[in-house]
C-alpha cells in the first residue's frame, strides 16, 4: 500500500513539475529579452542583404573563430560558443549544407570567412529559444563580399539560466560599442548672435570758422557814449576850454562839442 502511494505521489509530482518550472523559464526568457533589447540596437538589412537600410549597434568581437558566409547563401553559418571557445560543429555544417542543397546551392560555391578578435560587425537579430540564445551578425564588405553568420550560446541542460549570466557569457564573445544618441551627443554651439554693439558716435564736426570780429573803429562825429561802448573807459581825460581829450592805451580821441573831431 505504501509503495503504491509513493508511486502515485511521484507521478503527481512529475506531472506538476513542468507547470512549476514553465513560469520560471518564461520569466527568465522575458528578462533576457529585455536585457538584449537594452544592450543591442538591431541593424536592418535591405531585402537582398546587399546593404544596410538602418544602422544599429556596432559589435566588437573578443574571440577568434567566428565563421560567417556570403550573404548569397540562403542560410547563415552557425558558430557555437562553449567552454570559452567558438567553433562550427559537424552537425551545424551538415545542417547548413542541407539547407543550401535544398535551395540548389553548394557549400563549396559560397564564400566563407573566419572573423577574429578585434574585428567589428553589425547585429541584425537576437532570438531566445528554450535551449539557447541566437544572435545574427552582418559584416561590412570584404573584397566586395558581405558576410553574415549566427552565434549560438547554448543553455545548460535546456534550462534558461538567469539573464545576467547569459549576458555575461555573450559579452565574453561580443560587446556593443556605445551609440551616440541625440541626447548624448554634445549640443551644437549656438550661433553667434549678430553684433549688438552700437557703433561709436562720431563727434560732431567742429563749428565752421567764425569770421574774425570786425575791428573796432571810431568814426568822426560819434559821441562819447559810442566811443566808450567800443573801447570802454579811457585811461585819462583832459578837459580843455574848446575840446576834450580821452586817452586810451594806443590812441587818444579828441571831442569838440561832445563829438569825435580827431583821432591820434
Amino acid at each position: 500500500m505504501r509503495t503504491a502511494l509513493r508511486t502515485i505521489a511521484a507521478l503527481v509530482l512529475a506531472a506538476m513539475l513542468p507547470c512549476l518550472i514553465q513560469p520560471v523559464h518564461a520569466q527568465d526568457s522575458a528578462a533576457l529579452q529585455q536585457m538584449l533589447k537594452a544592450q543591442f540596437t538591431l541593424t536592418k538589412m535591405t531585402a537582398d542583404k546587399s546593404d544596410i537600410a538602418a544602422a544599429g549597434s556596432v559589435l566588437d568581437l573578443h574571440k577568434d573563430g567566428l565563421m560567417m558566409c556570403s550573404t548569397d547563401a540562403v542560410s547563415p553559418l552557425t558558430s557555437t560558443y562553449k567552454n570559452g571557445k567558438l567553433s562550427v560543429g559537424f552537425g551545424s555544417m551538415m545542417l547548413w549544407g542541407a539547407s543550401l542543397g535544398a535551395a540548389g546551392q553548394n557549400t563549396t560555391d559560397i564564400a566563407q570567412r573566419k572573423f577574429v578578435d578585434g574585428e567589428k560587425f553589425w547585429i541584425t537579430s537576437y532570438t531566445v529559444q528554450n535551449d539557447a540564445v541566437l544572435l545574427m551578425f552582418y559584416s561590412d564588405p570584404f573584397n566586395d563580399v558581405r558576410y553574415y553568420g549566427q552565434l549560438k550560446i547554448p543553455f545548460p541542460k535546456g534550462a534558461v539560466p538567469p539573464a545576467d549570466d547569459v549576458m555575461k557569457t555573450i559579452n565574453e564573445v561580443v560587446t556593443a560599442e556605445p551609440m551616440e544618441s541625440a541626447q548624448d551627443a554634445p549640443a551644437p554651439a549656438p550661433a553667434a548672435p549678430p553684433s549688438q554693439a552700437i557703433a561709436p558716435i562720431a563727434p560732431p564736426p567742429p563749428p565752421p570758422d567764425q569770421p574774425p570780429a570786425a575791428p573796432k573803429t571810431i568814426a568822426l562825429g560819434q559821441n562819447k557814449d559810442q566811443v566808450m561802448a567800443l573801447f570802454g573807459q579811457p585811461q585819462k581825460v583832459a578837459q580843455l576850454p574848446t575840446k576834450e581829450i580821452d586817452y586810451y592805451p594806443d590812441m587818444k580821441v579828441i571831442f569838440v562839442h561832445g563829438k569825435v573831431a580827431d583821432i591820434q
